[in-house]
């Protein structure tokens, strides 16, 4: 298949792990950002052939993982409402609450829909006017023109019954937030070239040479994942620390200009709580306040609603490249796909999902 093809070719991969096998002297850490880029590792077997010299950690990079508890506690208060129609992206209704799921709340009678686009959440209540629609509003820089923009429809529609319940992060600052942690193993990442595509990756020579680590900028075939490794594994063997782009294709420095513009026209940096890993400063968006009549929390009152995660779930570990799915005591028995403790355990992007899915075999029961 053109434009697939050409970036799985075997004999080009098996030359690219001889590269990396060839230029390697020492024990790194790199850490692909994306929950994408975790399952292709997995999924292709590339992790399995690379030099035992390079090991790989997963980031935080799943936007269903990182979305807090209370995040979901919220969206199952709000949905369900009797007068609420609530709309979010599939992989969102699987997620475990503190007592149940969005699918229970379905399961009991609530109006829970998945829709593909926040702008069918818009429709929605333009359809509905007797009833209240919001749009579980999660995700990193790729989610959120798109959320924006259903924000500005309804705006300049004066659509008044459609709200967003917004959980957006950002990936710089939780790179950051590795980073400058006592704990932190990472020696260099591999960065995501879908968030790239939007942002740029203007962002991140600063924390380069802030840290001292490569950032590559890589796409999410084979070719482009040991096109990434292997710059990043060149870098770290000359000591060298500097932003790289080895998504030319897709990704430009500056990134999509009417995309971010987008974003910034609804969206201001807020602090944000990421799931396991605890509050981020200035790590999300959240509403500006000219859009704050959208603001799905304030309208239903739930904003001061907290909760208390699994003492079981060692996702936060996981998601700062700690340690790796089957390092976790419940996973595979506690913890499956069909009875998940944690997000990452039911996200399609989850590192979680991606060992049960492809290493389960790795799993050893005493």
């Amino acid at each position: 298949m053109k434009f697939l093809d050409e970036y799985r070719n075997p004999a080009k991969v098996k030359s690219l792990l001889r590269e990396i096998e060839s230029i390697v002297t020492r024990n790194w850490v790199i850490m692909e950002i994306c929950g994408g880029q975790t399952h292709a590792f997995l999924h292709h077997g590339l992790d399995e052939m690379l030099p035992p010299q390079v090991e790989l950690v997963h980031g935080p990079g799943c936007p269903v993982c990182v979305t807090p508890l209370e995040q979901i506690d919220k969206a199952i208060a709000i949905a369900s409402r009797p007068d609420v129609i609530f709309t979010s992206y599939g992989d969102m209704l699987r997620v475990p609450g503190s007592s149940k799921d969005l699918f229970s709340v379905r399961a009991n009678g609530g109006d829970v829909r998945v829709v593909y686009s926040p702008l069918e959440a818009v429709q929605i209540a333009e359809a509905n006017p007797d009833r209240q629609v919001v749009f579980f509003a999660i995700g990193f820089e790729t989610t959120a023109p798109a959320n924006a923009m259903a924000v500005l429809q309804a705006k300049n529609k004066g659509v008044k019954n459609f709200s967003v319940l917004v959980s957006h992060v950002r990936v710089p600052p939780a790179m950051e937030a590795i980073l400058s942690s006592k704990s932190n193993r990472v020696q260099g990442f591999l960065a995501a070239g879908h968030v790239c595509a939007v942002m740029g990756f203007h962002e991140y020579p600063p924390i380069a040479e802030k840290y001292h680590v490569p950032v590559v900028v890589t796409g999410f075939e084979p070719i482009d994942l040991l096109n990434g490794l292997l710059a990043a594994v060149r870098q770290l063997e000359a000591g060298e620390a500097v932003a790289e782009n080895q998504y030319q294709r897709a990704v430009r420095f500056e990134g999509n200009a009417s995309a971010q513009n987008t974003i910034r026209s609804v969206f201001q940096s807020v602090d944000r709580k990421w799931r396991g890993i605890g509050l981020i400063p200035q790590s999300g968006w959240g509403l500006r306040p000219e859009f704050i009549e959208f603001d799905a929390e304030k309208r239903f009152d739930v904003e001061n609603l907290l909760a208390q995660e699994s003492p079981l779930c060692i996702a936060g570990e996981i998601l700062q490249g700690l340690k790796k799915p089957t390092g976790c005591a419940a996973f595979g028995r506690e913890c499956t796909p069909q009875s998940p403790l944690g997000a990452p355990m039911v996200s399609a992007e989850g590192a979680c999902a991606a060992y049960y899915r492809y290493h389960r075999e790795l799993v050893t029961y005493e």
